[in-house]
């Protein structure tokens, strides 16, 4: 009788513990929630949910990307409340919403990415520098982007990618019936571009196989950058870190050359070549680290969102020939098509003359922008829409919403490149269109992305055909848009006849 009662005891212990202690952890998390209400402020918090105690919502988030957020506006609007990557969020999307946020910069919020993103970029990016350091460092690295600057990149950036585009056409050809995963070849593409114009790598300093593995590397740095901020071995943080080191080591032997002065003199400064002389300049002790971090991030703005971008561009091409064809006729006119202009160098000047192709651009970005949004921390309450946000806590705005949801824009799901034709009252599109962002904090090298994308729209054009063989892809955030099955596509030459 009394073993019955101690195993019955034992069993109750066993049972009933864990379920006190884990609605002992849902009381304490509620209470963590509710008090980040600031009771100084008479206005509710807004609506949502915080998610599972301690862990939040991170886990859905992660796991389920697009389909959680769209479930969450759905259901709550353009403003929500939840818990992510350890900390208590407000999501925001809207035009007037997101306006307020952008112009509300050192006032009312300041950027602040999650932890695990802080760890991985490192302190000392421009992402992560405030006030004076920030706007320090932005006129050094926007010196790398001038007029001046962009027209010297634009042969190193037709070389690269008429080269892949042959390489591309061979292979179809090559291959009979096979085809080439867009994505990943894209994402070659524009990492060597990067590596050339931004951190003066040279053709010579990164063989296939390097290349290669710095790529897989930078992958999977990005596929780990918003991971819950737990460095333990085969956690996100982990393999983040690892993949990052490994990249570092790289960009500090291109530094090293640079300091011995042994990089060839070819007429230009890339980005991080002016970042180092503004150190040396000023007197300042050389901060290795620093540095490795600015590049790193350099290479992470210059070649995942034009990757994602450049993919959805040939996927909007190849879904609407009739684009394509306006693309060719414009290209047609300037000149830019036909056997003989199949080599045609491009200059800045007649860049800017493409004007429809550079609305193939924007409505691309418009309907897939690659960077879904921005993080920002509240440095006061204040009000939003009826709705308090808590001083210290964390504020998304979402880039991608706020396009769907701009009242701007007619058909909105349509793919239409002459809505952007005729100019938009300015002041009504200054935050319906954010692909870059805006404020303080918009893109360093949006300028850099535009000429990258038309050159590579150009060339594409007046070169290729191609066939997407799975029809429209499936699109996923990692954090960039991408498409899930990689884009495959079959691509043939074109005759240069409109």
């Amino acid at each position: 009788m009394g073993f019955s009662a101690a195993l019955l005891a034992s069993a109750a212990c066993t049972l009933v513990l864990p379920l006190l202690l884990f609605l002992a952890a849902a009381k304490l998390w509620e209470l963590y929630c509710v008090r980040g209400r600031d009771g100084a402020c008479p206005l509710p918090l807004p609506p949502g949910t915080m998610g599972l105690p301690f862990f939040g919502e991170t886990l859905q988030l992660v796991l389920q990307r697009r389909k959680f957020l769209q479930l969450k506006r759905q259901k709550y609007g353009f403003i929500y409340k939840t818990h992510l990557f350890g900390r208590p969020t407000v999501r925001v999307m809207g035009v007037e919403n997101v306006r307020h946020i952008l112009l509300g910069e050192h006032r009312l919020v300041a950027v602040q990415w999650p932890a695990s993103v802080r760890t991985i970029l490192g302190s000392g990016c421009l992402s992560n520098l405030h006030d004076a350091q920030h706007k320090h460092r932005k006129k050094v690295i926007m010196r790398a982007f001038s007029r001046e600057a962009l027209q010297h990149y634009i042969p190193a950036i037709q070389e690269e990618v008429s080269a892949c585009l042959k390489q591309w056409l061979a292979t179809s050809t090559s291959e009979g019936e096979g085809c080439l995963l867009v994505y990943l070849e894209v994402k070659r593409l524009m990492f060597r571009i990067a590596m050339r114009i931004l951190l003066g790598f040279r053709p010579s300093q990164t063989g296939p196989d390097s290349e290669q593995h710095l790529v897989e590397a930078f992958e999977e740095m990005i596929r780990n950058l918003f991971s819950l901020p737990i460095d333990v071995p085969f956690s996100g943080l982990y393999k983040g870190l690892r993949a990052r080191n490994i990249i570092h080591a790289k960009i500090e032997e291109n530094i090293q050359a640079k300091l011995a002065g042994k990089e060839p003199a070819d007429g230009y400064k890339d980005a991080l070549q002016l970042l180092i002389e503004h150190t040396q300049s000023n007197g300042e002790q050389l901060n290795m680290q620093e540095l490795k971090e600015s590049a790193t991030e350099l290479l992470f703005g210059g070649h995942e969102t034009t990757a994602s971008a450049a993919t959805s561009l040939i996927t909007f091409l190849g879904l609407h020939p009739p684009v394509l064809q306006k693309v060719r006729e414009e290209l047609q006119a300037k000149g830019l098509l036909g056997t003989v202009s199949q080599d045609k160098a491009l200059g800045m000047e007649v860049l800017e003359q493409l004007k429809y192709t550079g609305c193939v651009i924007k409505e691309t970005l418009r309907l897939s922008p690659p960077v879904p949004g921005g993080f920002r921390v509240a440095l006061k309450t204040f009000e939003l829409n009826g709705y308090q946000i808590p001083k210290g806590w964390n504020v998304i705005y979402s880039i991608c919403d706020t396009h769907d949801v701009a009242e701007l824009f007619a058909n909105k799901e349509e793919f239409n490149p002459d809505r952007f034709m005729s100019p938009f009252p300015e002041d009504a599109s200054r935050f319906s269109f954010i692909p870059f962002g805006g404020g303080l904090r918009s893109c360093v090298g949006k300028e850099f992305a535009k000429i990258l994308l038309k050159i590579f729209t150009v060339e594409l054009a007046r070169n290729c055909n191609w066939q997407l063989l799975n029809g429209p892809p499936t699109m996923k955030t990692g954090p960039i848009v991408y498409p899930v099955d990689n884009l495959p596509t079959k691509f043939t030459r074109f005759s240069g006849q409109v």
